[in-house]
């Protein structure tokens, strides 16, 4: 399997394209601001055709280049349906900091938008891909999983599990009781040696936010009320 990950943007985004392989088709995953000129110098180098964007959730830097990137390869977008409005209307799940960044800014969904739900399993350039509803960051924020060349899985975790970190639960649709629920019934249980392709900061894997994400090991009580905007991540 070919994985090839830049960040973009303001925020450092970082977006994907996966593939079987160089030469084959490809899914983009998260393609935000700035994302277009990496995104066609990773298809030139590699010569991959893609053939959807996976979208982890709705924020902004994570959908900005969505559109352009979607309509000018005729491919369509995936979404869970709680947080499709925000292809529209992104200001809607920022901060008044992030939305005073952006701007006067008009967006638009791309000419082909689906839904996807959790358990979906999404068969993309030869790839499959799980899809898990990890509410907590954002009301439709979900992750990707799917099976590695050397047998274990790799999880497209977007703004929901980071390095040392989780996602904030401070701006418009998220819930920290909702996030304590996600980490506990979708991405604790996984292997320790999945690999975690987050959607900010370095990869890391389950076992070892398992072992030293205090967030994941109770030096944080993510019941507490006074820990609830703690994981701020790296997002808007």
């Amino acid at each position: 399997m070919l994985v090839v990950g830049f960040p973009a943007g303001a925020f450092q985004t970082n977006c994907y394209l996966i593939s079987p392989g160089e030469g084959e088709q490809c899914v983009i995953v998260d393609p935000g601001q700035e994302a277009e000129a990496g995104i066609a110098e990773a298809l030139r180098k590699y010569r991959l055709s893609p053939v959807a964007v996976v979208l982890t959730h709705g924020h902004l830097d994570h959908t900005f280049s969505v559109t352009p990137v979607c309509d000018g390869n005729d491919i369509p977008a995936w979404i869970h349906p709680e947080d499709r409005v925000m292809l529209s209307d992104p200001f809607i799940g920022l901060s008044p900091e992030s939305a005073a960044f952006f701007g006067n800014l008009t967006m638009r969904e791309p000419a082909e938008v689906r839904e996807m739900t959790d358990g979906a399993e999404l068969d993309l350039a030869g790839l499959k891909l799980t899809v898990d509803h990890t509410p907590g960051h954002t009301r439709g924020s979900v992750t990707f999983r799917t099976a590695a060349d050397e047998g274990g899985q790799l999880v497209f975790a977007g703004d929901t599990l980071f390095a040392g970190s989780i996602g904030r639960t401070d701006l418009p649709g998220g819930s920290m009781a909702q996030m304590n629920e996600s980490l506990r019934t979708k991405l604790l249980p996984l292997p320790d040696d999945t690999v975690v392709l987050p959607g900010h900061g370095p990869t890391t894997t389950i076992g070892r936010e398992r072992a030293s994400n205090p967030f994941l090991t109770g030096l944080v009580d993510l019941t507490d009320p006074s820990s609830a905007h703690r994981g701020r991540g790296r997002g808007i």
